[in-house]
């Protein structure tokens, strides 16, 4: 429900971390701001994810597939400022647009990765209906607790209306500052409201963020130790999400993450 919270940090994370282990990752980016797009260095293409969504027929989200200035092992499907007009209702079963257009897609991607807009309106449902694993983006900020339990329980909502397979989300705690007693405070509340939701690690707020996001690169080439500190933590984050509490479930990967 709050923009600049780093959802697409974490999407770009996600992906850069996939591509990093030698697999192939999909963005897609479900803002109309565009920010994923820019991150993999792809400012235009074709065909949209809003003209995706409008078409909505099995497969056809592979014609708006585009490379990404990352290299061959992600691609992309862009988003546009016209986006926004897919965020209302169309219809019966229009949240399931997204699900349809990806169907045919899982073995061509190791993962898909869908960005999605601070709203919990259309393009969200689209995402939540196709997706198998969610992640919710905080920051330790005065409306972190409210925003998150408005998350979890749209995930709920989707999980028991129309995606059962769709699992509990995770809540990811970005821009922390644990030097910042007040960060400390909400972080604490936090896990205190969602011991089980709240993941373990807390991303810091580190430059290289912004500077690999600005120069279209990957935060696994972004040669710092700060760069280096953010790419541990995505793989980590990865794993986690693919192989949830634990477990090993390395026969039954999880393809695609909002």
């Amino acid at each position: 429900m709050k923009g600049g919270v780093g959802k697409t940090t974490v999407t770009l994370g996600l992906a850069s971390a996939a591509a990093n282990a030698g697999e192939s990752a999909l963005v897609v980016d479900l803002d109309p701001q565009g920010n994923a797009s820019m991150g993999c260095a792809v400012e235009q293409a074709p065909f949209t994810s809003g003209d995706v969504l409008a078409d909505a027929r099995p497969g056809v989200a592979a014609q708006a597939i585009v490379p990404s200035g990352w290299g061959p092992a992600v691609g992309v499907i862009v988003a546009d400022r016209a986006l926004e007009h897919r965020n209302l209702r169309e219809g019966d079963h229009s949240e399931l647009r997204l699900r349809t257009s990806l169907a045919t897609l899982d073995r061509q991607w190791s993962i898909i990765v869908i960005d999605c807009p601070p709203s919990l309106g259309e393009l969200t449902r689209n995402a939540l209906m196709a997706a198998d694993a969610v992640v919710v983006v905080t920051e330790p900020g005065y409306f972190a607790l409210r925003g998150a339990q408005q998350a979890v329980d749209a995930v709920s909502v989707i999980r028991s209306g129309g995606n059962p397979l769709l699992r509990e989300p995770l809540i990811v705690v970005n821009r922390a500052r644990t030097t910042v007693a007040d960060h400390r405070s909400r972080i604490s509340e936090l896990r205190a409201a969602y011991p089980h939701l709240v993941w373990g690690t807390e991303i810091p707020e580190r430059n290289a963020v912004a500077q690999s996001e600005g120069a279209g690169i990957p935060i696994h080439q972004w040669d710092s130790p700060a760069g280096r500190e953010l790419a541990g933590i995505f793989d980590a984050l990865l794993t986690d999400l693919r192989y949830p509490f634990g477990q090993a479930h390395r026969q039954r990967p999880i393809p695609r993450f909002t």
